[in-house]
């Protein structure tokens, strides 16, 4: 299920305060290319559950 359009225009990237886009495997960040996991509808925005996304 989809994150509500809103909620992803006020989160940012913990790590680097970078623009998110979301993916079937979490939220990507696009500034540092870091990948926030969703677990069970809510993301996880912690930067030592994410992993670095390969290019």
């Amino acid at each position: 299920m989809p994150l509500d359009p809103r909620l992803l225009e006020i989160l940012c990237c913990p790590a680097c305060h970078g623009d998110l886009l979301e993916k079937a495997e979490g939220l990507h960040c696009q500034g540092c290319g870091l990948l926030y996991p969703i677990e069970d509808g809510i993301p996880v925005m912690l930067v030592d559950q994410a992993k670095k996304e390969q290019p």
